[in-house]
């Protein structure tokens, strides 16, 4: 029993000894802290709106606690940042103890103020950490631009400039009989769930050395890839002589739709130069309407890269149509890159509309991607059906009939175009591609400089697609 009493009491001590070491505290002025790091930077931020929220891992890698002083941004409040210290949210924070071995996390936002200049700015600040009288410091960095708000359903005819991007923050339209002119080097941004529908004209004036995008307000690095950050752009029919020239459409829903069925007539443009690219639903949606394109890429997206339905007059030249999307979370695309209807059927109702293609033509064009087939032509006999792949890539099943003359001309069927690095959305032809001067002539000369402004009329043949293949000589 005696010897029972003696190994409780030693247990008891030890208990409290070991106790009391672990609450010891740290009063070494050494470096007790390590961050997770020790610059902080925000991406291009739109003034007066908050940033999203980034974090820093503090960590006490010492088997001691430690108390810290004081947390706090030099600047206080006249910055922008803001600081949310473990749950508490102040500019400072006093008596913080982490635990020996132990870590903390501070989140960080940040709103800037308009400055009333066209140019970006920088804002810069320093968290504090006061430990043991001994200051350590993580750097605090924001880039910021002021931008034009265009938060209104309707707009008259105006002109945007370069001078400043635009944010578009929810649906704004381009009213009926109005023309609405975006100069070369303007930027327009929209918000989640925001997006653009045209009644009237759009014209959209980029040039080769100051193109025009159109992407979302999410500018940080992670989103500069992700599909659906904004709705996109519509044509309603009825909507003419609309022009993209030198532009970028990025990561919305639908990147261009160009006829609506709720309106009649049809919607018409012209497509030079663009691209659109990582969309959820469709590149190009066309109904019933009027495309004329030319240099163009349309890649990477989850359901119809390009869908033409209802018929219509569609004009397709030396323009890339590829689709690798390979987003494992979504799952297995199933759709073809190119599908060609001249018919549509209403999903609630049922009903089923037909429409005269009275032309779909695609003229020294690639259509490929990581299906095995990536064309679908489906047709009403009710509605007029006329379309021709002319000197084209196609890729399609060991199925698919090409034999007929009056549709397929000179077509490369199944072979690999043997782009540079297509899941890196990189789409100009490597050398030994069989794409290389097999285009026809005619339509090159139509159109004869590439997407990177390259002539494709000096070498022995022009390449098929937007890129024509520049060989360096020896």
């Amino acid at each position: 029993m005696k010897c029972l009493t003696k190994i409780l009491t030693f247990f008891v001590v030890a208990v409290f000894f070991f106790a009391c070491q672990k609450e010891k505290l740290n009063t070494s002025s050494g470096s007790a802290l390590h961050f997770s790091s020790n610059l902080i930077t925000f991406d291009t931020l739109f003034t007066s709106i908050g940033s999203p929220t980034k974090n820093l891992r503090v960590t006490n890698q010492t088997n001691e606690n430690v108390v810290i002083s004081s947390v706090r941004l030099a600047g206080g409040n006249q910055n922008g940042f803001r600081l949310n210290v473990n749950g508490e949210v102040s500019n400072e924070t006093f008596n913080v103890q982490i635990s020996a071995r132990d870590s903390i996390f501070i989140f960080i936002e940040a709103t800037l103020g308009k400055t009333g200049k066209s140019g970006p700015l920088i804002s810069e600040d320093s968290i504090i950490f006061l430990v043991n009288n001994v200051e350590q410091k993580v750097q605090l960095r924001a880039w910021g631009q002021d931008f034009v708000l265009i938060n209104t359903n309707h707009l008259k005819t105006a002109t945007w400039t370069k001078e400043r991007p635009y944010l578009v923050y929810n649906e704004a339209v381009v009213d009926s009989n109005q023309t609405l002119t975006i100069e070369a080097g303007a930027a327009v941004y929209f918000h989640k769930n925001a997006g653009l529908m045209v009644k009237g004209t759009l014209k959209v004036e980029g040039t080769f050395e100051e193109p025009i995008e159109f992407k979302g307000d999410r500018l940080e690095m992670a989103y500069s890839e992700i599909p659906d950050q904004w709705n996109g752009i519509i044509l309603c029919s009825g909507s003419h002589n609309n022009v993209f020239n030198y532009s970028k459409i990025k990561n919305a829903n639908i990147g261009l739709q160009v006829g609506t069925v709720e309106h009649s007539g049809y919607a018409s443009v012209q497509l030079a130069n663009t691209q659109i690219a990582n969309m959820s639903w469709s590149g190009i949606w066309a109904m019933k309407s009027k495309i004329l394109a030319y240099n163009c890429v349309i890649s990477n997206v989850r359901y119809y890269n390009t869908a033409l339905l209802l018929g219509g007059d569609y004009q397709f030249y030396h323009t890339t149509f590829a689709n690798y999307y390979n987003d494992i979370a979504s799952g297995v695309r199933t759709t073809e890159t190119v599908s060609i209807s001249n018919y549509l059927v209403d999903t609630k109702s049922g009903i089923r509309y037909v429409g005269d293609l009275q032309a779909a033509t695609f003229g020294n064009c690639i259509i490929t991607g990581n299906r095995m087939n990536e064309l679908m032509i489906s047709m009403d006999a009710k509605g007029g059906s006329n379309y021709l792949f002319d000197r084209s890539l196609i890729q399609v099943s060991d199925t698919f009939r090409i034999a007929e003359a009056d549709h397929f001309k000179g077509v490369i069927r199944n072979v690999n175009p043997r782009f540079k690095s297509p899941y890196n959305s990189n789409f100009e032809l490597d050398t030994l591609s069989i794409a290389k001067d097999y285009g026809k002539s005619e339509y090159a000369k139509w159109y004869p400089a590439d997407l990177k402004n390259e002539s494709r009329i000096s070498d022995e043949g022009p390449d098929l697609g937007a890129y024509e293949r520049i060989e360096k000589k020896n």
